[in-house]
């Protein structure tokens, strides 16, 4: 059994064929998925496939490339939708730097709040890195974002900033970069951070993994991305099927 801890079921990509992709990954073993939603659309589907699907929970918050159109009532909207029984974390958030959409300080006072939002209910956050790991690391750590953990998402860092993280109570998410040939770090992080500090995702649609790497993605093929992490250790993918599930239900409070 598999869980996609990250994957974007209420994208307009999937508006044509959605239940076919959700059936591919139930035939693929893929038995739960988190859908992420980050802003007024995606986190209303994200709800409304939560409530429909038993086997689909959400996580709620808003990206940082669009840090500039979140309002207070937003992030009001967010924590009362975060009492759902299905709402299982609070993001994405973060840093992008790559896209200049929202200036760097509009999105790091909107990440601080985002992590103090997940520790006033209680949930663990994820986290969205795109060319800024120094400022996304201090900042959780001069927020205390240890008090609640969360997931370093499609992590693409080092394997030292992987163990910074993990001191924090983190975990580190592998996507379909893993799968990719030239994909050094990614490689390095699923070679030398152990099993137990591991899950994986799709991002789909984004980021499909190897051989389908430029086409759409979907929940189905995260079993090449746990294939990958086990040639890379030398497992079975048994083995890092059961790990990442165990880490992914135990993380999230998921129930069969």
């Amino acid at each position: 059994m598999f869980i996609d801890t990250h994957v974007h079921l209420n994208a307009d990509q999937y508006d044509e064929d959605l239940q076919e992709v959700i059936e591919r990954a139930l035939q693929a073993n893929v038995n739960q998925m988190v859908v992420i939603g980050f802003d007024r659309k995606t986190i209303e589907r994200a709800m409304k496939l939560a409530e429909e699907y038993e086997f689909i929970y959400a996580v709620i918050g808003w990206h940082p490339v669009d840090a500039i159109d979140c309002t207070e009532e937003d992030l009001q909207w967010i924590e009362e939708l975060s009492a759902h029984k299905k709402v299982v974390g609070i993001g994405e958030t973060g840093l992008d730097y790559y896209w200049d959409k929202s200036p760097k300080e509009v999105q790091q006072v909107l990440f601080r709040k985002q992590i103090r939002l997940a520790q006033k209910v209680n949930l663990p956050i994820i986290i969205h890195n795109r060319d800024a790991t120094e400022d996304v690391v201090r900042i959780l750590k001069e927020e205390e974002a240890h008090l609640t953990g969360g997931i370093m998402h499609c992590f693409g860092g080092s394997v030292e900033t992987a163990k910074q993280c993990i001191a924090m109570n983190f975990l580190i998410s592998l996507g379909g970069p893993v799968t990719f040939k030239n994909a050094k770090k990614p490689k390095e992080v699923a070679t030398e951070i152990p099993l137990e500090y591991l899950l994986i995702e799709t991002d789909a649609p984004y980021l499909a993994p190897h051989p389908h790497r430029g086409k759409r993605n979907e929940p189905a093929l995260v079993t090449l991305v746990a294939e990958e992490i086990a040639r890379l250790k030398g497992v079975s993918i048994e083995e890092v099927a059961e790990a990442t599930t165990t880490n992914a239900k135990n993380f999230f409070h998921l129930v069969d």
